[in-house]
Order: structure tokens, then C-alpha cells, then sequence
């Protein structure tokens, strides 16, 4: 961008919540053909959220290019960037389809007006998940002071990636989910190292019922309010070890120990390895 050239507008919605006081909250630039790396960096700095999303028109109906900064530095998705996006487009063009051109792939996404509330639903990119070496594994449980004792032995350690990479580690109670308060340098440390956005950490309440929480030291935040990323990556993760039937709706609840309560819907179709995740959104100002 030009020094004469005016800076674009940025927009700030809530992804995951009817609410600005719950969800996460994400920066919107709706048109970033003019900017490059380090403004987009500098802007998402400025906002000061956990990401915030940069978009160029492309050709074809609908057709956005998003890219997606921390704080820190790019990720190649974010989910709930992406729903807050799709509802600004919304109010601006009305709601319908969208095709966002991401680093991780091509995601659809559809807004829909259901009883007053816009509502955003992305279909993510392929999924697919990994073994986690038990040095690596036992690194994370350290920075996060978990024992091991305390994990859920029905759900195994894995990395799941459904356009970014997360490690899903699940609780075996409510408290442990609850005392969250983890060594932030050790941790980013081994995220950047296996490359991970976000750990995804997970207690069941039901059997389609989940509370998650995301610490995020790469971005440079000590913890996600809602992870519309990680979300999906769960989804695919539970389906694969049959934790969920392959055809079902989860409910994820995030924020609530951040007193920012959001609340993430997982989809899953048989005969579709892709997981959509929908959420409300709001404007913030």
C-alpha cells in the first residue's frame, strides 16, 4: 500500500456467539488488495485479536482470496476469522454462498438468516490425522502441568488437521479443563517445532457434548475464546476413532473459562470425510 493511499477499512466481528461479549472476536478487511505481508501483520497487531482476516476479490461469483494473521505471524486457516468474514459479507451483499481461496485450500462457506440470526457454515478442506511421538507427547504435558493420569484414556493423544494443525488432548473431568495455566515459552516452543496452530483440548460432557479450550502461544495469545479450526479438526479427529457416529452434530461450548461463553455446531456427513462448523456472529461497534 502506497503512503497516499488511504487505509481500508477494518472491521470488527464476534464469531461464535449472538453476543460481542462471548465468541471470538476477529478483524475484518474486506477489501486488502492493496496492502502486503507486513501491513496485514501490522493491522493484525494493531487489532490486537487472536487473528483477523484479509480478503481480495477474485474472479467468479463470490469468489474472496483470504489470508489469515495472528498478532505474530500468518496462519493458513482460522476458523472463526472465517465465519466473521462471511457474516460481513452478509450484511454487505446479502447472506448465500461463498468461496474463500485460502492457504490451506479452497473453503465454502454459506451464510443463512435463521429466525433473526446470521449464521455462517464452513466446509473444510480435507482432513486427515497424525500420530504424536511420546516425547513430543509428554513434552506438551509438561509445559501444560498436566500428569498424564489426568488425560481421558477414550480419546488418544493425536494431531488433527483440518486446514491447520492442532494437538487433541482430552480431559478426564471438568476441573482439569478448568486449571489451565501453562508454561506460554515451553509450550510455543514445541508448537512451533511440530508445527501446530493451536492445542485442542477437549472434556465430554455427552456423547455429542464437548467443552474445549485453546491455548494459542503462537499467535502470541495465551488462549483462543473459540476455534472454529480446531473444531473442525476435532470433528474429523472423534469420527476416526468412532468416538461419534460418522453421520451426527456436535455441540462444542468454548469460552466459558474465559467468561467469552461461544458455542461451535460440528457437522458430520457419511460419505463426506469434510466437517462443517457453524456458528452466529455479531458486529463489535
Amino acid at each position: 500500500m502506497t503512503t497516499n493511499a488511504p487505509r481500508p477499512e477494518v472491521l470488527r466481528y464476534t464469531a461464535f456467539s449472538e453476543s460481542t461479549d462471548g465468541g471470538n472476536p476477529a478483524g475484518v478487511v474486506l477489501d486488502a488488495s492493496g496492502l502486503d505481508d507486513g501491513e496485514m501483520l501490522a493491522i493484525a497487531a494493531e487489532v490486537g485479536y487472536s487473528e483477523s482476516a484479509f480478503l481480495t476479490a477474485r474472479p467468479g461469483e463470490r469468489a474472496y482470496g483470504v489470508r489469515y494473521f495472528s498478532p505474530r505471524a500468518e496462519v493458513p486457516f482460522c476458523g472463526h476469522a472465517t465465519v466473521a468474514a462471511a457474516i460481513a459479507l452478509a450484511e454487505r451483499d446479502g447472506p448465500g454462498e461463498l468461496v474463500f481461496a485460502t492457504r490451506a485450500g479452497i473453503v465454502p462457506v454459506e451464510v443463512a438468516e435463521e429466525g433473526g440470526t446470521v449464521r455462517a457454515t464452513l466446509t473444510s478442506v480435507e482432513p486427515h490425522v497424525d500420530e504424536i511421538a511420546d516425547a513430543d507427547l509428554g513434552e506438551a504435558l509438561a509445559a501444560l502441568g498436566w500428569p498424564a493420569a489426568d488425560l481421558d484414556p477414550a480419546f488418544p493423544p493425536r494431531i488433527a488437521f483440518a486446514g491447520a494443525r492442532h494437538l487433541v488432548l482430552a480431559a478426564a473431568t471438568r476441573a482439569r479443563l478448568a486449571d489451565l495455566a501453562y508454561d506460554f515459552a515451553r509450550l510455543e516452543a514445541l508448537m512451533h517445532r511440530l508445527d501446530l496452530t493451536t492445542v485442542q483440548l477437549v472434556w465430554r460432557e455427552l456423547a455429542t457434548v464437548f467443552h474445549v479450550r485453546d491455548p494459542f502461544p503462537v499467535g502470541g495469545v495465551v488462549e483462543d475464546p473459540a476455534t472454529g479450526a480446531a473444531a473442525a479438526a476435532f470433528g474429523a479427529y472423534a469420527r476416526e476413532f468412532g468416538l461419534v457416529p460418522e453421520d451426527a452434530v456436535l455441540t462444542l461450548f468454548q469460552g466459558e473459562d474465559l467468561g467469552r461463553p461461544g458455542e461451535l455446531t460440528v457437522t458430520l456427513r457419511a460419505g463426506d470425510r469434510r466437517v462443517r462448523v457453524s456458528g452466529a456472529g455479531a458486529r463489535i461497534g
